[in-house]
């Protein structure tokens, strides 16, 4: 269940913002119904907060009014940005003359892709506001990107008018703590209605925020799954990045990423490029860090902790995606919803030997069964790195042992394909200890640095990470 930030209704939220004659602006909302403006004029005293609602449903109107943004999407950031900026410079060059030089101004604008008639369409939105934290200040933005699960167009706009209005709301009183302005951003609604996968702070008030922090913290206030950024450290959004595109994954503790990790994905882009119509320039390669700990706990993790991860895998060009899952399948499935094309993923032996676990499917009515078939039902393979034994000998699937309940399944799996080995590009790589890595860091430089790219590990001595003493 979401958390409840604030115990104020919708409608009292709109009602103090309309109360408050310091409080003004524009709404406008594309795509959806004008659901925000009605939850402020339902709640009364509008005329004090409202300047002015539109809806420019017609492409040749709104491209007359905003403009045409570069990839020519209706529905994208650009069109909203455009849309926030427009309509704060009119309000502030129409009424500054005229209105108390206490008054702060914001637009709100919001464009939308809502459930259409007879129609499987991605429901998603980009909503936005540009607000004045101080009279006569400049303006600085929230942005976030938003999907609707609700099955019909109605229910769906009912969503995002509470979420404008917590938009709203929250920028005017909760901005000094963005944590708590995204907590609250789901107030008054039922969960699992909407996910938010991205939210961006931008401007003069907010200089000092690390927006890869706050979408961490989206996780963690459970409004969403998880989230990506791009090998620029920005953050991503799934849709975009995953649409018509294969993708390969590798989980990891990437504390730090090491010459070991490097080989597993390069061996795995190796193999997965052999399946017909996959090659670079359609695949995404993405390293997946999960908040969880194997039993589905969270591990507690500093955002500080997780950001110097994703920086060291950004710099090698890697995207990452930063979840709370714990099983494969659930990893899959989230792909799934972005992509039809082929999804594979990289494992070590010890990650064999977790998924044919019984234990591992603690809860899952279905069991070992309803796992598999989850994580194998179209299009997905594990492909699987060996290991080092105790004799220094190469543990590789053929090494695998099961229980002889499960030896079939395994066998089936191997014979179709969906469980591949792949092979280490040096024996060596395999006295790498991540762990080991962690501990010599803390005391300087040292032969530790042999093990990490050589980037990585400049980074690490230069910014002092990982509680690096130089």
């Amino acid at each position: 269940m979401d958390k409840q930030v604030s115990s104020r209704s919708t409608k009292e939220k709109a009602l103090r913002l309309n109360l408050d004659d310091k409080k003004y602006g524009t709404i406008v909302e594309i795509g959806a119904g004008q659901e925000v403006a009605r939850n402020f004029f339902v709640a009364g005293a509008a005329a004090g907060t409202i300047a002015k609602t539109m809806s420019a449903y017609d492409m040749k109107f709104s491209d007359a009014i905003y403009g045409v943004q570069q990839n020519g999407r209706y529905v994208s950031k650009g069109r909203v940005l455009a849309m926030m900026e427009q309509e704060y410079d009119l309000v502030v060059e129409r009424v500054a003359d005229v209105r108390s030089r206490s008054s702060r101004y914001f637009s709100y604008a919001a464009t939308v892709a809502a459930k259409s008639f007879n129609r499987d369409n991605e429901c998603h939105a980009w909503c936005g506001v540009r607000v004045q934290m101080y009279p006569g200040a400049e303006p600085s933005d929230i942005v976030v990107h938003v999907r609707m699960f609700d099955d019909n167009a109605e229910a769906q706009q009912q969503a995002l008018g509470i979420l404008g209005v917590n938009l709203i709301y929250g920028s005017y009183y909760y901005f000094e703590d963005p944590k708590t302005l995204i907590d609250s951003l789901t107030d008054n609604m039922k969960a699992n209605r909407i996910e938010i996968d991205s939210i961006e702070f931008k401007g003069p008030y907010f200089e000092d925020i690390d927006n890869r922090a706050k979408n961490i913290h989206l996780i963690r206030s459970w409004k969403t799954r998880a989230v990506m950024f791009k090998p620029d450290g920005s953050v991503g959004v799934p849709a975009e990045m995953l649409y018509k595109k294969n993708v390969l994954t590798i989980r990891g503790s990437f504390k730090p990423v090491t010459k070991l990790n490097v080989d597993m994905i390069e061996q795995g882009q190796k193999a997965f490029g052999e399946i017909e119509d996959v090659n670079s320039d359609n695949t995404v390669l993405i390293a997946e860090i999960s908040l969880n700990d194997l039993q589905g706990h969270d591990a507690n993790m500093t955002e500080k902790d997780i950001l110097e991860r994703v920086r060291l895998l950004n710099l090698l060009g890697y995207n990452v995606l930063v979840s709370d899952y714990t099983r494969y399948f659930s990893l899959r499935a989230y792909f799934r919803q972005f992509t039809n094309l082929q999804i594979g993923i990289v494992v070590g032996m010890i990650n064999i030997k977790q998924i044919f676990d019984v234990e591992f499917y603690r809860g899952l009515e279905g069991g070992i069964l309803e796992g598999f078939g989850k994580l194998f039902p179209d299009n997905t393979r594990l492909y699987v790195y060996p290991e080092l034994n105790d004799k220094g000998e190469l543990n590789d699937l053929s090494n695998v042992h099961v229980p002889d309940n499960l030896r079939y399944l395994y066998r089936h799996l191997l014979d179709n394909g969906f469980i591949r080995g792949i092979e280490t590009s040096n024996i060596e790589l395999f006295s790498i200890y991540s762990r080991e890595i962690l501990k010599q860091i803390g005391r300087g430089p040292g032969e530790w640095q042999q093990a990490l790219p050589e980037n990585v590990a400049e980074e690490i001595m230069t910014n002092k990470l990982f509680g690096y003493r130089g």
